[in-house]
């Protein structure tokens, strides 16, 4: 007898997608792209497999129905699903982890050029306007009442805050480091740490951490 596969975050995130309507396959793997692909982006060939393992754990049903002459799986959620996930949702679950080869670029500036860093840092700063390019057409979709979904707005409204900043984050950044850059020599190993943008880095650093304080 085959071992049914340990759930993942992946595995829950289809289950929510599930609590919301019944979905295709299809259907689920462009709604993980369209609405949680900002958060938790994973390829479509995953998102396939993970249908399938809910069922075998009882927290999805699967129906064949025709759409046309086409067939197609469509899966909901049972009430066992609901159950699992409410308890998925009670845990706090973990901080991110962030993963950006741009950024690791800059890390490693030393080994190529200052050109080479500038269009890294100018490719971040192009990444954050198209994407909140992208974020300002959903939100005011929702502000207008036209977003997917109405009914889920107000928890929608908690991941674009995030997004909306973030986005601004790394805009801001991008900014800041092509700035600092084009005052470097050609060659990145030459380059001298202004001790007074250091100072600041500490001062905000100071910061964060007397407002985490004051909130906890």
């Amino acid at each position: 007898m085959s071992r049914v596969p340990a759930l993942t975050t992946t595995s829950y995130a289809v289950l929510g997608l599930l609590a919301v309507r019944p979905w295709s396959t299809y259907e689920l793997a462009r709604q993980m792209d369209r609405s949680l692909g900002r958060i938790w982006p994973r390829a479509q060939s995953k998102i396939y497999e993970e249908p399938k393992k809910l069922v075998r754990h009882g927290l999805a049903t699967a129906a064949e129905e025709s759409v046309g002459r086409r067939r197609r799986t469509v899966y909901t959620i049972t009430p066992e699903g609901r159950r699992a996930l409410a308890a998925w949702l009670r845990e706090p679950g973990e901080g991110p982890a962030l993963e950006w080869e741009q950024l690791l670029k800059v890390f490693f500036a030393d080994s190529g050029t200052t050109a080479d860093t500038l269009a890294a840092l100018q490719a971040a700063r192009a990444w954050a306007v198209e994407r909140n390019t992208e974020n300002l057409a959903a939100a005011r979709a929702y502000l207008a009442g036209q977003g997917p979904f109405p009914e889920r707005a107000a928890q929608n409204m908690l991941a674009g805050r995030f997004l909306t900043d973030f986005y601004a984050l790394v805009a801001t950044w991008a900014e800041w480091a092509i700035g600092i850059v084009e005052q470097w020599p050609e060659d990145p190993r030459e380059a001298v740490a202004d001790r007074e943008e250091m100072a600041e880095i500490v001062r905000r650093a100071e910061r964060t951490g007397t407002k985490v304080s004051d909130s906890g």
